[in-house]
């Protein structure tokens, strides 16, 4: 699974590079972005919802998350 290190970067960079990561998404390989701002979390949501993709997000340490991204 790779991953997308987002730590530090704001919105609306996470979702643009989550959207370069879309075709491998779709050929099944989920994506995990890293990011330490809380409202990428909730860009990633909509974004997920526009797009007919599922994602989970869990807080890994206080202040990062790690968003699973998958078809």
């Amino acid at each position: 699974m790779e991953k997308i290190d987002c730590l530090g970067e704001f919105c609306p960079i996470p979702i643009m590079r989550l959207q370069k990561a879309v075709p491998k998404i779709l050929g099944g390989e989920p994506m995990v972005l890293v990011t330490d701002h809380s409202c990428t979390v909730a860009a990633v949501r909509d974004f997920c919802g526009r797009n007919h993709l599922t994602y989970t997000a869990d807080e890994v340490i206080n202040g990062v998350w790690e968003i699973t991204v998958s078809k």
